[in-house]
């Protein structure tokens, strides 16, 4: 009678560890026993790190990570020393648990920055000094610019005015528009100091 793996004889013999013998052909590189071990024990590992994760897609991933480790390792399976499918579970307990902590620690990270960052002090009036000398800045760079570049650029970035909707409203083609634009934030940077 076969039970999890393991034949066990009715006449009390010694039980025979399937997985086991399957983990050792494994480690000899024979992909036809990795091919049986994985049909024998995924739906019983699946099982087990769905238990510990419960997100059903992380499960799949870390199923593939124990198989592709059992692949890789079945050479250190020794088979006087425990059960094939012990050896097996036990990887896919531990790849499971670490799942957990990784993703907990990556949650601490983020709770830890959080608080970090609310705690860091906040000079709302030296932010607000910073904001009006640089809106005198812009209020007199546009001042200097000429009267169609001013008016595009002001109903753009004050009015919200989209450059077809401003062709529209001041009764000039599309690409005039554009070029009013354009030329106008290029003589903005220049007297402002700002390199494009």
């Amino acid at each position: 009678m076969v039970i999890d793996g393991i034949d066990v004889p009715d006449d009390g013999s010694v039980p025979v560890d399937h997985i086991g013998e399957l983990l050792v052909r494994t480690a000899s590189g024979d992909q036809a026993a990795f091919a049986e071990l994985y049909d024998m024990l995924s739906s019983r590992a699946f099982g087990l790190i769905l238990r510990v994760l419960v997100d059903r897609s992380q499960s799949e991933e870390v199923l593939q990570e124990v198989f592709l480790e059992v692949w890789q390792s079945a050479s250190r399976f020794v088979p006087n020393k425990g059960q094939g499918r012990t050896w097996v579970l036990t990887i896919a307990h531990r790849r499971a648990v670490d799942r957990v902590r990784a993703s907990q620690s990556s949650t601490d990270r983020d709770v830890r920055a959080g608080f970090r960052d609310l705690g860091a002090p906040h000079d709302g009036v030296a932010e607000e000094v910073e904001l009006r000398i640089e809106g005198a800045k812009v209020s007199d760079a546009l001042n200097q610019l000429p009267d169609a570049q001013r008016e595009a650029l002001t109903l753009a970035y004050y009015g919200g005015y989209s450059q077809s909707e401003i062709a529209a409203l001041v009764g000039a083609p599309l690409g005039t528009i554009k070029t009013r634009m354009r030329d106008g934030l290029s003589r903005l940077r220049t007297s402002m100091g700002v390199t494009a």
